[in-house]
This record gives structure tokens, C-alpha cells and sequence, in this order.
């Protein structure tokens, strides 16, 4: 019995660990991000009443000089509470009574810290790589249609049917968009920049969807200070623009509702990615996305919408033109409602990740 018990305490430690991993870096995200507001309000020395990890009861909590610090049960959030954030306040050191251009900084240093943190974990997986992938054309497949279309050995790829190529990222996201395995290319060969429209790929259908079939090989430099920290900032651009295209493609309707993934979809897939990480002793898979989550948050706070960073960055944006801040009131209804409409959405999004779950 004691054998048999010590397996089945081991299949559920297996199957709990990747899930604290995934809860672990949702916290390290969170942190990370308030902890940009806290520093520069520090920075800027206005009074912070509050640094909370977490929300909810509070679990633990001790006050040094005139913040107090706090762990909360809930590792679905957290916040820096300033004095005078989000109302009139005489006290000078007020949140409220700062210059704009010091507020601006405050409360755009939590997107811009995720951003960064984004970068690091691609510097880090890149620092394991054995080679780091250009998109410059190293070789080819045999029979490799796209070379009988115009492609050759040594062409820089610049564009993919219009979009501008920024790291061997963009290669396969940009393709695998594409609808008839048809291309349109800018590359540079020699020195010139040359127009390859209608480049063929062999396609594959996969379930009813056109799948292209990648036959080139990219040219690979070894990793090192410089090549890791360029390639690192290019790839989260382009990591970057994802998110962006992404989010057109649910505005223009090509994606739905139900594609989207809430905390619980995103804290299943990596979950997921850090046992096969695990399994596979390759932790390529599991840092793309983790990158992937840190930049598309800090890039999703920066966006210009009610009761997120961005959205009260819209407003500083206002009263740094106009030389006069919007009344409070009008601020704070157009937060409120935006809060419950992502408050709404956040429900419909975490209902559709348990249906996925449950459906196996």
C-alpha cells in the first residue's frame, strides 16, 4: 500500500508542479510590473501607502517608514496604492499634485518594466541556443519549390507579403498567415533590395487548413554578448507585433471570442510547455512563451483603453496638450465602466478556458 500510495502521491505532484510554475511566473509578471510604478514613484517621491502582492485577505504584511507591505491570498493581481491616485488630495507629496510628465512616467513604468522583462527571457533563450536563426537564406531543401520561384542562397528576407521582417521570428508567423502558400518577398541580394512577388511554397492540407511547407534552411550565428542582445530586442519587436496583429484579427473578426485564453487557458498552456520542457530537457518552448506572455501584457496595460495603464495615460496625454486635466468625475466614470467591461470579459474568456479544459 505505502508503494502504491508514494505513485499516486508522485503522479499528482507531477501534475501539480507545472501548474505552480505557471502560477509562480503569473506572480513574477505581477510584482515585476507593480514594482515599476512603486520604484519610480519612490523616484519621484510620492508618498506610497500601499505595495500589495496579491489580492484579496491579506496574508502577511509589515510597514517600513510610510508604506506598508502586504501579501494577499489571491495571486490574481496586485497594486501600489499612492496617496492622492485617484482623488484630490493638499498633501504635496500626492500622487495628483506631481508634475504630468512625472505621473506619465509612474504610471507607464509597469507596461514598460513587463516589456523589458519580456526581452530578458528572450535573451536567456537565446543564450541556450547553439545557433541563433537570421532570416537570411542559408541553403535549401532538395526539390525546395520556393527556389524555383525566385528565392536563392544568401537573399536577406526584409519583407513577408508587405510586412517588414525583423528576426527569424517573423519568418514562419508571417508565413503560416498566409492563405495559398503564394509570397510575396522583399529581399536583399548583394547589397540591392529586390521585389520577388508570387513565390511558391508546396502546401499541405492539415484538417482543412493550408499548411506551407518551410524548405529552406536559415543562417545561424553563435550566440554572444552582441548577437544575443540585438537578436534579443528584434525578436521581442516582432514577439511584439504579434500581439498587435493578433488583436486586429479579433477586431477585423477572424478570430472569435472563443480563441482567446484567460489566466486559466494561459497558466494550462504553461503548464504544459514546462512538463515537456521538463521531459524534453529543452526549455526553448517554455521561455518563447513566457516571453510571449510578459510582452503581450505589458503591451496589453499600455493599450489606450478605460481602467488599464493605458487608459489613464490617454488622459495625461490630454491634459500635457491641452495644459488642463479632465475633472476627475468624467475620469473615473469611464474607468468604472471600462472595469466592468473587462471584469465581463475576463468572466466570458475564463468560461471558455474551463469548457477547453473540461473537453479535454
Amino acid at each position: 500500500m505505502k508503494a502504491i500510495s508514494l505513485v499516486s502521491a508522485a503522479a499528482v505532484w507531477g501534475k501539480v508542479w507545472p501548474i505552480l510554475i505557471a502560477i509562480l511566473f503569473f506572480g513574477l509578471i505581477i510584482m515585476f510590473h507593480e514594482f515599476g510604478h512603486f520604484i519610480f514613484a519612490k523616484l519621484f517621491k510620492v508618498q506610497v501607502n500601499e505595495f500589495s502582492m496579491g489580492m484579496g485577505p491579506t496574508l502577511f504584511k509589515f510597514k517600513k517608514g510610510e508604506t506598508k507591505y502586504s501579501l494577499r491570498l489571491l495571486p490574481i493581481g496586485g497594486f501600489v496604492s499612492m496617496e492622492g491616485e485617484d482623488e484630490e488630495s493638499e498633501n504635496e507629496r500626492a500622487f495628483s499634485n506631481k508634475p504630468v510628465w512625472q505621473r506619465f512616467i509612474i504610471v507607464a513604468a509597469g507596461g514598460v518594466v513587463n516589456l523589458i522583462m519580456g526581452v530578458i527571457i528572450v535573451a536567456i533563450m537565446l543564450c541556450q541556443s547553439e545557433l541563433i536563426g537570421l532570416p537570411q537564406i542559408h541553403s535549401f531543401h532538395e526539390n525546395a519549390v520556393s527556389s524555383q520561384h525566385g528565392l536563392q542562397v544568401g537573399d536577406k528576407i526584409k519583407k513577408i507579403n508587405g510586412k517588414k521582417v525583423f528576426s527569424e521570428y517573423d519568418l514562419s508567423f508571417l508565413m503560416a498567415r498566409d492563405k495559398d502558400g503564394i509570397i510575396d518577398f522583399v529581399v536583399e541580394r548583394e547589397g540591392e533590395k529586390i521585389n520577388l512577388d508570387a513565390v511558391k511554397f508546396q502546401t499541405v492540407d492539415n484538417n482543412g487548413t493550408l499548411t506551407i511547407i518551410y524548405d529552406f534552411i536559415i543562417q545561424g550565428v553563435e550566440p554572444g554578448f552582441l548577437s544575443v542582445t540585438q537578436n534579443a530586442v528584434l525578436e521581442s519587436v516582432s514577439i511584439g507585433r504579434v500581439v498587435w496583429i493578433s488583436l486586429m484579427d479579433l477586431v477585423t473578426g477572424q478570430y472569435g471570442l472563443s480563441d482567446l485564453s484567460g489566466p486559466i487557458g494561459t497558466v494550462s498552456i504553461i503548464a504544459d510547455a514546462a512538463q515537456s520542457a521538463t521531459q524534453q530537457m529543452d526549455w526553448t518552448m517554455l521561455l518563447m512563451i513566457m516571453a510571449l506572455i510578459a510582452i503581450n501584457i505589458g503591451l496589453f496595460n499600455l493599450l489606450p483603453l478605460p481602467a488599464l495603464d493605458g487608459g489613464r495615460l490617454f488622459f495625461m496625454a490630454i491634459e500635457l496638450i491641452f495644459r488642463k486635466p479632465v475633472p476627475k468625475k468624467y475620469e473615473g466614470w469611464v474607468h468604472a465602466v471600462g472595469l466592468v467591461l473587462l471584469m465581463l470579459l475576463m468572466v466570458v474568456i475564463s468560461f471558455s478556458d474551463i469548457m477547453r479544459l473540461i473537453k479535454g
